[in-house]
């Protein structure tokens, strides 16, 4: 999988709270921490001060915690902590969400759109939330990615919102995202396939800078079907949606059979596998680049990433959380940030 290049320089990178009882405070603290050797392009919390000084405590950890506004954050980003306040003060203890919680993740999602869109950061990176949680206080979305597509709505129009998870080693984007299986079935359609296809082939080329994507479609059933032996919708369904797409000039390749999609060998052939459901996509990411990978909305008029992981609960706030992943979001946020100037 080819990487967007990092030639020009970008604004900051606003990044959410997320769950404020989960990993999200531990990994912002431990992502700051190693900026300088990272080299970690600047980016600031949209949160609570008070929230991030109780948990470095926690976690001894000794950092500087600067309220800034986000025009401040790349002057402040050496020395201290850029935190800009979203109204919202959160209580919650780690492992522990409360009261506080829903309207402390909501609004620092609202404002890092806002920010991004109005051109005060590059980027919006988003720390994990706990949707049963945000369910139970009325949050009606089935997840961060149609949240965002919603705040991404303009004129009314509500852009389709495309999940990709990204690693060096392999790219994976499915088409139904998420929903239950027996639903992702009644979903799928070659409409929903081509409009998935579509956006990955623009953005792989817009925001990763790859000029003749190549893309390896996946079938549905076992062993793509076997010739309709196993299954039609490969033939009903997915067929069609390549021919369009090649028509259009894309290369899309299949229906393949999954389960050879994904060896070492055969992910050379390919910058991006579609896959027809979330688990068909998201169990060979996560096991080839569980650490790593990150959570990518493609679709969106902003570029919007995240760690691959939720909001580990049972260790917020003990500092045995890895912060690999939101490092390796905030460092694609930057690539694809350079990349979209």
């Amino acid at each position: 999988m080819a990487e967007p290049s990092a030639a020009r320089p970008a604004k900051p990178l606003a990044l959410t709270l997320g769950e404020p009882a989960g990993i999200g405070p531990d990994i912002t603290i431990a992502a700051w921490l190693r900026r300088r050797e990272l080299n970690l392009r600047a980016f600031y919390l949209l949160g609570d001060e008070a929230l991030i000084a109780r948990r470095a405590k926690a976690l001894g950890a000794d950092i500087r915690i600067a309220a800034v506004s986000p025009g401040e954050a790349e002057a402040t980003f050496t020395e201290a902590l850029p935190v800009v306040a979203t109204g919202e003060h959160a209580t919650a203890e780690p492992g522990k969400p409360d009261a506080s919680s829903a309207p402390a993740a909501l609004a620092s999602i609202r404002q890092a759109v806002a920010d991004v869109r109005e051109g005060r950061a590059g980027a919006v990176v988003t720390n994990p939330i706990a949707k049963s949680v945000l369910y139970r206080a009325g949050f009606r979305h089935p997840g961060h990615t149609e949240y965002l597509a919603e705040l991404a709505a303009t004129d009314g129009h509500v852009p389709q919102p495309v999940m990709m998870l990204w690693s060096p080693q392999l790219a994976v984007v499915p088409v139904t995202i998420h929903v239950s299986l027996r639903e992702a079935l009644a979903q799928l359609t070659s409409e929903l396939v081509v409009s998935t296809v579509r956006i990955v082939a623009t953005e792989l080329k817009s925001r990763f800078g790859i000029t003749a994507p190549r893309i390896a479609v996946s079938g549905l059933n076992p062993h793509a079907g076997e010739d309709g032996s196993l299954g039609h919708e490969e033939q009903t369904i997915i067929a069609p949606a390549l021919k369009a797409l090649r028509n259009d000039g894309i290369e899309a390749r299949g229906p393949l059979p999954a389960d050879t999609m994904f060896h070492e060998a055969a992910r050379q052939t390919y910058d991006c596998a579609v896959c027809m459901y979330h688990d068909q996509a998201l169990i060979p990411i996560k096991t080839v680049a569980f650490d790593d990978a990150v959570n990518v909305t493609l679709g969106l008029p902003f570029i919007r990433t995240s760690p691959d992981h939720g909001t580990a609960f049972d260790i917020a706030g003990t500092g045995k959380a890895n912060p690999a992943s939101l490092i390796a979001a905030l460092r694609l946020a930057s690539r694809m940030a350079a990349e979209n100037l």
